[in-house]
């Protein structure tokens, strides 16, 4: 029996190309795509649905919340999230809010296959590169050190506009970048500071280098 799939992804090129790949497939039956959060909710009231593939933010909702908003309404299904970038933190919070996998779009689409199957299976399935630096990230560590500041819970938007105000771009930069307003910009900056208790930015700027969001240029 075929599973039944739905994918929800900002991005109409990219799901409308997942769509095309599963559609070819036997063993998978897509059933439905979503491009923002409430019509990925509406998808998951499908009592059919085994499996929801979702881009890791749909707006400016980032995956964890999209996450548990689903569960609410179908504890049953299994969620894969997809990532263009790695980042470990996003990682976490989506899996700790009860995603069930997660991979980067660096793999092919076998590697989703592989999440897909292995999920339905009760497992929880990352790709090769994501596992690689969770195991790096928490089972390498020295026990015993302190949590990084990092584990103070910016969401994804967050991160991204910290990490291009490291970059030294300016608010309407940014604002294009993420395909945001300018004023979105400098709401997420303030919560920025007010989470992190850093109110420059240079200090964010250190900040952001120390935590790996941004090179030293």
């Amino acid at each position: 029996m075929a599973i039944k799939l739905a994918i929800a992804y900002e991005r109409g090129i990219v799901r409308e190309g997942l769509c095309s790949l599963f559609s070819a497939r036997d063993d998978v039956e897509v059933i439905g795509e979503a491009d923002d959060v409430t019509m990925a909710v509406q998808l998951a009231g499908n009592p059919s649905l085994q499996v929801l593939i979702v881009s890791r933010q749909l707006g400016d909702c980032p995956a964890e919340e999209i996450v548990r908003r689903i569960i609410e309404v179908n504890a049953a299904v299994r969620i894969i999230g997809v990532s263009d970038n790695l980042d470990i933190q996003s990682v976490r919070q989506f899996l700790a809010a009860g995603g069930s996998g997660f991979i980067t779009k660096n793999n092919g689409f076998s590697e989703i296959i592989r999440a897909t199957h292995a999920v339905l299976n009760k497992r929880v399935y990352m790709s090769p590169d994501v596992a690689d630096a969770m195991v790096a990230k928490y089972v390498l560590t020295p026990m015993g050190d302190p949590p990084p500041p990092s584990e103070k819970a910016l969401s994804a938007r967050q991160r991204e506009v910290l990490q291009h105000v490291a970059k030294g771009m300016t608010t309407k930069d940014t604002a294009a970048a993420l395909n945001i307003s300018t004023k979105t910009v400098d709401m997420h900056r303030q919560r920025i500071m007010n989470k992190l208790k850093i109110h420059s930015i240079a200090r964010l700027t250190k900040y952001a280098i120390r935590q790996g969001l941004a090179e030293l240029q």
